[in-house]
């Protein structure tokens, strides 16, 4: 059991202890798409247009956001968006390469918040905006003035008024520290090795190559003696080494001095906190989850669970399947299986999770009812009211009471995703509205509605 579950609790681990940086939560590019035209995404009611290889925005009632000026462009989240143009004052070798990209950030007005004058750009958080240029980070206002020069080798988004910065200290070694939004160092250079975000009033941080946790003043709550910890949630947090790690409780007050663990240095984490449950495996054996206050309240006797969503969660034993709620009760009964890797199974999406038993699908809602019958081919789970669903061969579109919404006629078909999916109908590759109107390379199609 040890030589198994190793690798894949480590690389967890690893991404729970990782100090969180604009830089490593870049948004991607993305890749052009040349079957759907102006229709890529369709996010908070703005759509992705296209002229030729430069990208811009419109709304649905066909006001213009942004004209085709990018060369690529994310996705709006919470107003904001990610855009990128050409440096055309750069010096390169037109016949060798493009010329480099410089980031900025629009609203959904179309208003340039940050310019397109930076190498990386995150999303605003707490009135500022984490920008890098020559590998060093600073930050600017929502009215695009670099209020933060220009100074630190890595920097989080702010939380709780701070950011985690890592500064460079006698030009040798590498400290990091916490910044205000005016961009005050808050600690001494030299008192931390490594600085994670501040939540809810905690921060995880390191000395002397151990992990602790402190309070907005700095007061140690969680002693620096621990090899790993987990960044706060929910006022909880696991800390110890990595076979043998134990919950803290975080008072929300802070009692400026340390605490003791609320359980046993017997846990590790496998999921993050979910409906005010923690995954954890226990003595590298079994796993189970427990509350907020450390009480092990769905005991540690599955091979592999998955984390809450809508109060059900999935859980394994041996090669069985089933769901259990926050209190470790069977929603569904541990006899189903998954023999393929279509979609999430066992999962809530819509109040609807897909199951699979003897090579045939169907789903359930919240209590373990079949509102689909074990009678599909294939399927994938609900995302935005609707699931692709195969029968004998071809493939449709269901609602969340199992009624068909498109009809069973496409070759292949995917989950809607931005109001858009990608089907094959008669060896032709289309884009489709969830209403069944063809929106891309349709030639002569309309609508399968």
């Amino acid at each position: 059991m040890k030589k198994t579950l190793l690798p894949s609790l480590l690389l967890l681990l690893c991404a729970l202890f990782a100090p969180f940086s604009p830089l490593s939560a870049q948004t991607s590019y993305y890749a052009i798409d040349s079957t759907c035209g102006c229709d890529i995404f369709y996010t908070e009611g703005i759509k992705t247009t296209r002229e030729g290889n430069l990208y811009g925005f419109q709304r649905y009632d066909g006001a213009i956001v942004a004209p085709p000026i990018f060369a690529y462009v994310g996705q709006f989240t919470d107003g904001y968006c990610l855009v990128w143009q050409f440096d055309s004052a750069a010096d390169y070798n037109p016949s060798l390469s493009e010329p480099p990209l410089l980031a900025g950030l629009i609203d959904s007005t179309g208003r340039f918040v940050v310019p397109c004058a930076y190498d990386n750009v995150a999303l605003p958080s707490e009135g500022r905006v984490a920008v890098m240029k020559g590998n060093l980070w600073g930050f600017s206002d929502l009215r695009g003035h670099l209020v933060i020069p220009l100074q630190f080798h890595a920097a989080t988004p702010f939380s709780d008024g701070r950011s985690a910065v890592t500064t460079l200290v006698d030009s040798n070694f590498f400290f990091g520290n916490y910044i205000d939004t005016l961009g005050h160092l808050l600690f001494a250079p030299d008192r931390f090795q490594r600085t994670l975000p501040y939540i809810d009033g905690y921060a995880a941080a390191m000395r002397y190559e151990r992990w602790g946790i402190i309070d907005r003043d700095g007061n140690e709550i969680v002693p620096f003696a621990f090899e790993l910890v987990t960044n706060p949630d929910h006022h909880v947090v696991l800390a110890g080494a990595a076979e043998e790690m134990a919950l803290f409780v975080l008072p929300a007050v802070s009692p400026r001095r340390q605490i003791s663990p609320a359980t046993p240095f017997i846990y590790t984490p496998v999921t993050y906190v979910s409906d005010n449950r923690i995954g954890v495996l226990r003595d590298y054996d079994k796993m189970g989850f427990l509350d907020l206050e450390g009480n092990e309240v769905i005991p540690c006797i599955y091979d592999e669970i998955g984390a809450f969503r809508q109060g059900r969660t999935m859980v394994r034993k041996g090669d069985l399947y089933g769901i259990v709620d926050t209190l470790g009760h069977i929603i569904l009964p541990i006899e189903y299986h998954s023999h393929s890797d279509r979609g999430i199974k066992y999962t809530y999406f819509d109040g609807l999770a897909l199951v699979e038993k003897d090579n045939r699908y169907g789903f359930v809602d919240l209590e373990g009812r079949f509102v689909v019958p074990l009678s599909l081919q294939s399927a994938f789970p609900f995302s935005e009211g609707t699931a692709a669903v195969q029968y004998d061969g071809f493939w449709g579109y269901i609602d969340t009471t199992g009624n068909l919404t498109l009809p069973v006629i496409f070759d292949r078909a995917s989950p809607f995703q931005y109001q858009r999916a990608d089907v094959s109908f008669q060896g032709r590759h289309l884009k489709i509205a969830p209403d069944g109107r063809c929106v891309a390379n349709c030639n002569g199609i309309i609508s399968f509605k």
